[in-house]
C-alpha cells in the first residue's frame, strides 16, 4: 500500500480531494426518503419491546426523526467499497501498480478491488474466508480476481495474505485500515449532505425543521451538546443534517464519514450488531481500548471484523464521533424487511443496522428526543450495500419465523400498525 508518509492528512479537505480523483469511476448514488419509515422512527416503541433492556419500565422515547437514505446498494459492485478501492489505486505509483494488488475481504471490498484492478489492467489477489457468501465469491472471480481461502478471523486472513505477497510480490490494499481507503469511503458523506440539502430546498416539508426555519436568526440554531463535535452552531442554510448513522465493521467507512463531516455540525453515529460480540466498537469505547479480535456469525456478515488501528483513532475521538449503538439479529431482520417491503430496495443485512438503530435502539431514540426536542432530527442513514441473494434472504426469514424471532408484539406492534395506516 502507499507509504503512510505519502498519504493525505485525515481531514475534510482530503476527502474532497479524494472525491475529485474517483468521481468518474463511481456512481452518484441516490438519496431517498420514506414517509413510512420516518413515521415508524418517530413512533414510540411498545413497553413490551423494552423488556429485558435498561429501559424496561420507563416511558418509551418519543423522538421525531426524518430519515434520508444514502443508497450505496446502487453503487458499482453493489456497495460503498468501490470508493476506497479506486482511491487507493489512484494513489499508487506506476511501479506499485505493475506488481498487482492483494487484500483480504468477506466479499464487498473483494469485489471492489477486483473491479478497480481490472480497470487499471493489473492482477488482483483476493483472500476470502471459507464462510464467505458463495455469491460474493463468484462475483469476485467474475471480475477476474485470483481468489484464495482462509479462516474467518483477521489473523487467519492476514496469514494467507502474507503468503500471497511472498509468492507474487503484490501490493497490499487493506479493506479498511489505511488513510487512502478511509478518505475514499468518506466521499459518500460529501454527496449525502449535498443531496439531502437539495431535497429539502425543493421540498422543505421533508425536514423536521421546516416549521422552525423562521426561528433561525442570522443562520444560528442552538444546540444543547457542547463536547466539541459541533465546531460552530452556525447552520448556513436549510437542509443541514443533524446526524448520520452508518454501519461499522473494520471502520473504514464510518471513520471516513466522521472525517468528512468533522466541523460541519452534523453528529456521526456508528451502528453494529450485538450478536456473539460483534459490537466490538461499542465495547472498545466503553473500555477505552480497541478490541482486536472478533469471531461472530452475525447475519450482518460484512461487519464481522474488529475496528482497524487507524479507524480507531478517529472513532474513539469524541470531537468527531458521537457514539456507537448495537442492535440484535431480530432488529436487523425487521429493519431489512421494512426496507424490502416498504421501500422496495434490495439490501444486505449489514446495510440496515443504521436504520435498526433509528427504529429500535432506545438509547439513541431517547437522545434524539432530549436534544432534538419538539422539532427532532433530520438523520442520514447509510444503506451500505446490496450484495446478497434471494435465496439467502428467504433462508434468513424462514429461520427467523421458525424460531419465533420476529416477536411480532415487540418488533412489529404499534409501529407496524401505524405504518399500515400511513400506507393507506
Amino acid at each position: 500500500m502507499a507509504d503512510l508518509s505519502r498519504t493525505l492528512p485525515l481531514k475534510r479537505s482530503s476527502v474532497q480531494s479524494a472525491h475529485e480523483r474517483i468521481k468518474d469511476h463511481i456512481q452518484l448514488t441516490p438519496v431517498l426518503t420514506s414517509t413510512n419509515l420516518s413515521n415508524l422512527a418517530s413512533t414510540p416503541q411498545t413497553p413490551e419491546a423494552l423488556v429485558g433492556t435498561p429501559f424496561e419500565g420507563q416511558r418509551p422515547a418519543r423522538p421525531r426523526i426524518n430519515v434520508f437514505f444514502k443508497c450505496e446498494n446502487f453503487q458499482r459492485t453493489g456497495s460503498f467499497k468501490i470508493r476506497g478501492a479506486f482511491h487507493a489505486l489512484s494513489r499508487l505509483s506506476e511501479e506499485e501498480l505493475a506488481k498487482g494488488v492483494v487484500t483480504h475481504s468477506s466479499g464487498n471490498h473483494a469485489q471492489a478491488l477486483a473491479l478497480a484492478a481490472r480497470t487499471h489492467g493489473i492482477p488482483a489477489h483476493i483472500v476470502m474466508p471459507t464462510i464467505s457468501t458463495p455469491s460474493k465469491i463468484a462475483a469476485t472471480q467474475g471480475y477476474g480476481a485470483n481468489v484464495y481461502f482462509s479462516g474467518s478471523t483477521s489473523d487467519e486472513r492476514e496469514a494467507v495474505v502474507k503468503d500471497v505477497i511472498r509468492v507474487t510480490g503484490a501490493v497490499l490494499v487493506p479493506p479498511y485500515d489505511h488513510p487512502d481507503i478511509i478518505l475514499g469511503q468518506g466521499t459518500m458523506a460529501l454527496e449525502l449532505e449535498e443531496q439531502a440539502r437539495e431535497w429539502i430546498m425543493k421540498d422543505p416539508a421533508l425536514s423536521v425543521h421546516h416549521r422552525g426555519q423562521q426561528d433561525v436568526t442570522n443562520g444560528h440554531r442552538n444546540t444543547s451538546h457542547t463536547n466539541g463535535i459541533h465546531a460552530s452552531s452556525l447552520v448556513s442554510e436549510p437542509g443541514h443534517l443533524d446526524a448520520v448513522i452508518a454501519p461499522i465493521g473494520g471502520g473504514g467507512m464510518l471513520s471516513g464519514i466522521a472525517t468528512a463531516l468533522h466541523g460541519t455540525g452534523t453528529y456521526v453515529f456508528g451502528a453494529e450488531p450485538s450478536f456473539e460480540g460483534a459490537d466490538d466498537a461499542r465495547r472498545g469505547l466503553a473500555a477505552k481500548k480497541r478490541v482486536t479480535t472478533v469471531k461472530t456469525l452475525t447475519i450482518a456478515d460484512g461487519l464481522r471484523t474488529p475496528v482497524g488501528e487507524i479507524p480507531w483513532t478517529i472513532i474513539s475521538d469524541k470531537t468527531k464521533m458521537r457514539g456507537i449503538h448495537a442492535v440484535t439479529e431480530e432488529q436487523i431482520l425487521q429493519a431489512m424487511r421494512l426496507v424490502l417491503e416498504r421501500m422496495k430496495l434490495f439490501v444486505e443485512p449489514s446495510a440496515v443496522v443504521g436504520l435498526a438503530v433509528a427504529l429500535y435502539d432506545e438509547e439513541f431514540r431517547s437522545l434524539v428526543e432530549k436534544e432534538g426536542g419538539e422539532e427532532g432530527w433530520d438523520v442520514g442513514v447509510v444503506l451500505s450495500g446490496g450484495n446478497t441473494t434471494v435465496e439467502a434472504i428467504s433462508k434468513m426469514f424462514a429461520v427467523s419465523e421458525g424460531k419465533g424471532e420476529r416477536m411480532e408484539g415487540k418488533l412489529g406492534g404499534q409501529g407496524e400498525r401505524i405504518a399500515e395506516n400511513v400506507a393507506g
